[in-house]
């Protein structure tokens, strides 16, 4: 059996993918690998094959940012009513490592270092994404469990 991680975008279509909230119109919500800011969550597209938002035709690129949009709205909700220090969400599109067309929705909190919240979450150290303490568990099941409800609530 392979890792899910191989081929995120088959192993949720096939609901091989643990890490997967929610299938939205043209993309799955799924929770980060790290959750050092949690509530960490990618709208990762539905669809084998697609590297970039201009792969998808013009009616799917939008519905895809809709679902970011949904996304991002359920992440704010549940972070707010998780932690009064949430502060706002960071949508950002990158696809340097993983080829699969993805957005990342990163929370941030007033809690963090206040020298980290002017710069980008890719400059944390490298433990956060490393250590175990970060990675996606069972410890994160309330937050697994809100996000999707939330999901829910505002696709419905």
């Amino acid at each position: 059996m392979t890792d899910f991680r191989d081929d995120r975008v088959v192993s949720a279509l096939r609901g091989e993918n643990p890490t997967v909230l929610a299938r939205l119109a043209t993309s799955f919500a799924v929770m980060g690998d790290v959750q050092f800011l949690p509530g960490y969550c990618i709208a990762l597209v539905d669809r084998p094959g697609i590297e970039v938002l201009t792969d998808l035709p013009r009616k799917d690129r939008l519905t895809y940012l809709s679902d970011v949009d949904l996304l991002a709205e359920a992440v704010t909700n549940v972070c707010r009513s998780r932690d009064s220090a949430f502060r706002r969400v960071n949508i950002e599109i990158l696809g340097n490592t993983y080829a699969a067309l993805h957005i990342h929705i990163w929370p941030r909190y007033d809690w963090e270092p206040a020298a980290r919240l002017a710069m980008p979450v890719w400059l944390y150290s490298r433990d956060h994404w490393s250590a175990s303490k970060w990675r996606l568990s069972p410890d994160h099941d309330g937050w697994r469990r809100d996000l999707a409800r939330e999901i829910a609530r505002l696709g419905s």
